[in-house]
């Protein structure tokens, strides 16, 4: 891997996304850090619920806020907290815990799980996922039986690796974060404190950690190549 992409700087809101993605873009980008948003995400969608159109999303019981343009399936379960965006479909056996700020045309698949998260818009977490206390950008997307672990096995604060430096997040609950369009192949592990730039690919049944930098392929812990070109679309 080549280390010059390997900065600290990578991992800066400006430099995993494109602007305006998610709703919460006015929040994320006053942040030293995206962790930082995690414990902020009930509030951001407390204050962002209030402020939407009444005339384009329904409000539900606990501060529950959904476009009238979402499928949501009749099995699925919306816990409290929760914001789904235009266009979005959450299929069967979906399970939205709380603390969910879904954006426009995501698809939210068959028994995955969410909690504590921000899916900016066009993301896809479609068959057997897990994705909690993480942040996944613009157009990213997981195959099937992707998981985000988000607690260390000795419960202490989760660190971020970034080549030699660490960075300690001082959060117990820190799954990943995905820049925009990011491939996570199936049945892939996302290790706590797992941050991947933007553009970049991962294997199928590959175990993550650290900062995996953008316009790049994770094929093995010890062999991450840079693309070719980049593949944006």
């Amino acid at each position: 891997m080549n280390t010059t992409f390997l900065s600290v700087e990578n991992m800066h809101v400006q430099n995993l996304f494109e602007p305006n993605n998610t709703i919460a873009w006015d929040y994320l980008v006053k942040l030293e850090w995206v962790w930082d948003a995690l414990p902020l995400i009930s509030s951001y969608i407390a204050e962002l619920g209030d402020a939407l159109d009444v005339n384009e999303y329904i409000k539900h019981g606990d501060n529950i806020w959904i476009h009238k343009t979402a499928t949501v399936a009749p099995s699925a379960f919306i816990g409290k907290n929760v914001i789904i965006g235009a266009n979005t479909e959450v299929r069967h056996c979906a399970y939205i815990r709380e603390n969910a700020l879904v954006g426009e045309n995501v698809v939210i698949g068959n028994s995955t799980e969410l909690k504590n998260v921000i899916l900016f818009n066009n993301v896809q977490v479609p068959h057997f996922n897990y994705v909690g206390d993480s942040i996944f950008g613009y157009k990213s997307h997981i195959g099937a039986g992707v998981i985000t672990c988000n607690v260390k096995n000795d419960h202490k604060p989760v660190t971020v690796t970034c080549g030699n430096e660490k960075i300690s997040t001082n959060l117990k609950k820190f799954g990943a974060v995905l820049g925009d369009f990011v491939e996570v192949g199936c049945n892939s592990t996302l290790n706590p404190g797992t941050v991947i730039g933007a553009n970049t690919d991962v294997y199928p049944l590959s175990s993550v950690r650290g900062f995996i930098p953008k316009n790049h392929i994770f094929k093995k812990s010890e062999n991450i190549v840079e693309k070719l070109k980049n593949y944006e679309s």
